[in-house]
């Protein structure tokens, strides 16, 4: 029996139909693909490709030197050695088929062999820790407590030809045997980096500073200088800090080949090479700072001391050129110890530091605001002097004391106040070279704030803040060190914007004296000094002498500047007899400028600084002394501030040779007691140090 066939052409065409449809969205489907990324996308896969074979190394330079002005090295860059592992040169598999859990058992005998040997020189377990995610995330090179092993496994795991540290800082003794033993040390290395040394320590760590890391809230702006974060580091404080950019150099760069193990196949580029930074050299002669630092602390001692409690820990001397402008001896005490910052900053230790009262980290010198005192009245005499307040022959009486109606309104009636002189008896009638000599209160308070019945009309606070700016007060003198303080020269308008108070007949009697709101640094009292001695002629206080290249090139010499002359350059503004500005300007005469270098001459050989120098090898000095009175907030937690009797400050300018400085010193202790007793024998100890230098230097 037979069937007839049943064909099904139609069905196995719409079959086929299907099948070649698909064949063709496949095909067509890869086509616009292929099109789309070797046409559409083939430059950035392109780039992207070349990106990742393509690896830019940061070659580190070496930072400049920081030398004295007679070349003593004050900062220098010296080895710390460090132990790397380079896994992919490790013999055998060294992560033991890349199972962390089977580290402590499964590690290749050879390299076991090498971890040992290794472990025995640096004193690191072979293995120790386990390997997770949390540990792999907090791991940082020398600052773990992992073994060889775990170390060696991260290391392999991210890049196994890049070296890791495996032990940091290690004795250059340790360093020199590992290298000698390469052979039997398969994938061990040393590694060499530069870190900063301070032969000199505390003794110019305020001046020098110290080194740090990149702040993170800084990283953008180093990195575009070239830096490297995590591990090239910049100035924290001091010369390290100011002139970063002149000491850092500049990296260099390598861009190489990398296959995808990033081992380094060849150079893509012609490497940059790195530049050097420039060196340094500091005005600071080392000899004298530690002359200077020595008669600070001795001093200090001495009276604590005597006095049998710890009346003082803390103060300042600085030495000058006042010709030049030149900052031979800067000294902040108490100071701190910056080669333990070399390496890393300590924790332990910057926290001891912050938490000292005393304050270390802070430089006295410049950033701290002081009341001058007794010092400050050379402005007042000066200003007095060239406004025709008073004539240098006018005799003024001091009784010891007069009393004053405090006023706040010209029209109220006030209240009477006594103002005293720190000699109850007085001094007797007093003239201009005499008040200046003996620091006479009460001669200062007439000239200063006018007394009618001797028929002074007082110099007056907005007058006495002109002559004051004139000769550097309340403004940054710009030494090249970070965190100068202004300094403070208060007026009727600041006390009323600050105070919310009226300005009162007191206040100028006070500022006169340097006291009340009147603040200063050290080294603005010293730059006040510094341009009277010099004839009127204010030199910029520097620490910079010479910037020199690589090779000892000077590539900046120095030159001393000169920000004015109160003699030439007309810098103070002119009041009228309401107190309102004129819209002129006046100098001082020169011969105010020369009697007043007379008044400080005379403080030495008649006045309050007379026993001090009396048998002084340096006979040819000139200064003045200052006891300021002062209730901060230390005082006033030790119970000290009690009206008439608050604690006091020692302040002593001098200089010398009188008729021709070559140096002037400031000295100034905290609640140091009365400046004749203290800061004027500290100023004597450095002008004595200053000149027997000079004299072996000489070779005399």
């Amino acid at each position: 029996m037979s069937f007839p066939s049943i064909h099904h052409e139609g069905l196995e065409r719409s079959r086929l139909a299907v099948v070649y449809a698909l064949v063709i969205l496949i095909v067509g489907f890869y086509i616009y693909k292929l099109f789309e990324y070797q046409i559409v996308q083939g430059a950035d896969f392109a780039a992207r490709a070349d990106e990742n074979r393509r690896s830019e190394i940061s070659v580190p330079t070496q930072r400049g030197l920081i030398m004295d002005r007679n070349g003593f090295v004050l900062a220098r860059n010296v080895p710390a050695y460090h132990v790397t592992i380079t896994p992919a040169y490790l013999p055998g598999d060294p992560t033991a088929g890349g199972d962390p859990d089977a580290l402590n058992t499964a590690l290749d005998d050879r390299v076991q062999e090498v971890y040992r040997k290794l472990s025995e020189l640096v004193g690191i377990p072979v293995s120790q820790g386990f390997i997770n995610e949390e540990t792999v995330k907090a791991f940082s090179p020398c600052q773990t407590d992992l073994g060889i092993a775990q170390i060696v496994y991260i290391a392999d795991t991210n890049a196994p030809y890049q070296p890791m540290r495996v032990a940091c800082n290690v004795p250059a003794e340790t360093a020199m045997i590992i290298r000698a033993r390469s052979a039997e040390l398969p994938g061990v290395g040393i590694e060499t980096e530069p870190v900063r040394d301070y032969p000199t320590g505390s003794l110019t760590a305020t001046v020098i500073g110290f080194l740090g890391p990149v702040p993170a809230g800084q990283q953008a702006y180093y990195e575009e200088k070239g830096l490297v974060s995590g591990r090239d580091k910049v100035g924290y404080a001091g010369i390290e800090a100011t002139m970063q950019d002149i000491l850092a150099g500049r990296n260099g760069k390598r861009v190489v080949e990398v296959d995808g193990a990033g081992q380094e196949l060849r150079n893509l580029e012609p490497p940059i090479e790195p530049v050097p930074g420039n060196t340094i050299r500091l005005t600071l002669d080392t000899r004298l700072q530690s002359v200077a630092q020595e008669a600070l602390i001795g001093t200090i001692d001495y009276w604590n001391r005597r006095l049998n409690k710890i009346r003082s820990s803390s103060g300042v001397v600085i030495a000058m050129n006042p010709k030049t402008g030149e900052i031979l001896a800067l000294v902040s005490y108490p100071s701190y110890e910056n080669n333990r910052m070399a390496r890393f900053i300590p924790e332990y230790y910057y926290r001891q530091l912050l938490a000292d009262p005393n304050k270390p980290l802070f430089n006295h010198a410049i950033s701290a605001e002081y009341p001058p005192g007794s010092v400050f009245k050379l402005p007042t005499a000066v200003g007095a002097l060239n406004e025709g307040v008073i004539t240098p022959e006018k005799e003024l009486n001091d009784p010891g004391k007069i009393t004053i109606i405090q006023k706040a309104l010209p029209n109220s009636p006030g209240t009477p106040f006594d103002y005293v002189c720190y000699d109850e008896n007085g001094h007797g009638d007093v003239n201009w070279l005499r008040g200046v000599a003996l620091s006479c209160d009460v001669y200062f308070y007439k000239i200063g704030g006018g007394y009618a019945p001797d028929g002074v009309s007082g110099l007056g606070i907005w007058r006495l803040a002109e002559y004051s700016r004139a000769l550097g007060y309340g403004s940054p003198t710009g030494i090249e060190l970070p965190g100068e303080a202004n300094g403070l020269i208060p007026d009727p308008d600041w006390k009323r914007r600050t105070q919310g108070e009226s300005w009162t007949t007191g206040d100028t009697y006070i500022a006169s004296m340097g006291q009340g709101y009147v603040l200063s640094t050290p080294l603005q009292v010293l730059v006040s000094a510094a341009i009277l001695a010099n004839d009127g002629k204010y030199m910029q206080p520097t620490l910079i002498r010479e910037i020199l290249d690589a090779e000892g090139n000077v590539v900046k010499p120095f030159e001393p500047r000169l920000k004015w002359d109160i003699t030439k350059d007309p810098v103070i503004r002119v009041y009228d007899e309401n107190n309102l500005l004129t819209g002129e300007r006046k100098t001082v005469q020169p011969w105010v400028v020369s009697l007043a270098k007379d008044a400080m001459r005379l403080v030495v050989t008649e006045g309050t600084a007379k026993n001090v120098f009396a048998d002084s090898p340096v006979q040819n000095s000139a200064g003045k002394t200052g006891t300021a009175e002062y209730c901060d907030n230390i005082a006033n937690q030790q119970g000290l501030c009690i009206r008439g009797s608050w604690p006091t400050h020692s302040w002593y300018f001098g200089y010398a040779p009188y008729d021709d400085p070559e140096i002037a010193v400031v000295a100034f202790v905290y609640n140091g007691g009365e400046g004749a007793s203290v800061a004027a024998p500290i100023v004597r100890k450095v002008l004595e140090g200053y000149f027997e230098l000079k004299s072996i230097d000489a070779g005399k």
